[in-house]
């Protein structure tokens, strides 16, 4: 077993927020995909399958590919790590389901605030636990703070979009529906521990995220099958190409995320991502503006805010920092 070497974080955490800026963009298509289909399930089993397909490709033309593919089925055979750890792709396709049945009745900005809720809170516990390959992390009181100021710096930074988005069917109405996106987004960071853990034993993040999109792909393709007995086919498939490269993005940034969170943790990992996402966000809403959309300064300032809690919670601070300085006597 050859394992992946760690990272610094100086060189890390750049590549989270690299990875997170291909969310955006997958959310953009698959969005788009799905009005074209009509049907948000569909949508999502075609980006899985897209992406699926790619990663066939490079594991069988790449020799860390066809390694990491031979080390699959002798490392789950031995039970190198617990064999759950194999599903962690379901994860990803749980939260495209709550991204398909909840932001019509959320919108984006409350969906986006659940799920880096649920994320950030995760993160901390995942790293508390060391379930991920990078151990077990203290919660200090400069991690919880970068947490908070984390999920208060994304709050404002969508808040200009809470006016366009919801049903209006009050608190009580929308209990069940946020549930949703906030365990999509708690469990992420399990899902990012997991794939970490299967990246040292397969020797590579590449298998990983094959694995991903297998386990993905079963899911979303059973429910598909169970929605088209129910509701019948959704409309033909698009002939212009860039419907499809949602999968694409989606190995990128589940890759990556395998590959970081031995350096960085779960924690930094999953910020570093947020991160991305919301300049990623903020860099289409400028180049690609959907239709009414309006950059406002609370995007720009929580944004920019953001990167400030996520160094924050990054920085490699003496113990102690947060008590108070006894007098030198």
């Amino acid at each position: 077993m050859t394992s992946p070497s760690r990272l610094p974080a100086l060189a890390g955490l750049p590549l989270a927020v690299g990875s997170g800026l291909a969310i955006p963009v997958q959310g953009r298509i698959n969005g788009a995909l799905g009005a074209r289909l009509n049907d948000g399930i569909a949508a999502a089993a075609v980006s899985f399958s897209t992406g699926l397909l790619v990663m066939i490709v490079i594991s069988l033309v790449l020799p860390r590919g066809r390694a990491g593919l031979a080390a699959i089925i002798p490392a789950v055979r031995n039970r190198a790590f617990p064999r759950i750890y194999v599903v962690a792709g379901a994860i990803g396709a749980l939260f495209v389901f709550a991204q398909s049945f909840t932001v019509g009745i959320l919108g984006v900005a409350l969906f986006t605030v659940a799920t880096v809720t649920g994320q950030t809170v995760s993160g901390l516990l995942v790293d508390r636990l060391g379930i991920g390959p990078a151990g077990k992390k203290s919660v200090t009181g400069i991690r919880i703070i970068g947490c908070i100021l984390t999920i208060a710096a994304v709050a404002w930074a969508v808040s200009p979009r809470f006016s366009s988005g919801g049903s209006g069917d009050g608190a009580a109405g929308l209990l069940v529906p946020i549930l949703l996106p906030v365990a999509a987004g708690f469990l992420m960071s399990f899902q990012q521990a997991m794939n970490g853990t299967a990246t040292l034993h397969y020797g590579t993040p590449i298998a990983a995220t094959l694995v991903n999109f297998v386990a993905g792909c079963t899911v979303l393709w059973a429910a598909l099958a169970v929605k088209l007995a129910v509701a019948g086919p959704a409309n033909p498939l698009p002939g212009e190409w860039w419907y499809y490269l949602g999968g694409p993005m989606g190995c990128v940034f589940i890759g990556l995320g395998a590959l970081l969170v031995r350096s960085l943790g779960v924690l930094v990992t999953g910020l570093g991502m947020i991160a991305g996402q919301l300049l990623g966000s903020l860099a289409l809403d400028l180049a690609l503006p959907a239709p009414g959309t309006v950059v406002a300064p609370a995007t720009v300032l929580g944004t920019l805010l953001t990167l400030g809690a996520i160094v924050l919670a990054t920085l490699p601070w003496p113990r102690g920092a947060l008590r108070r300085q006894r007098p030198v006597r």
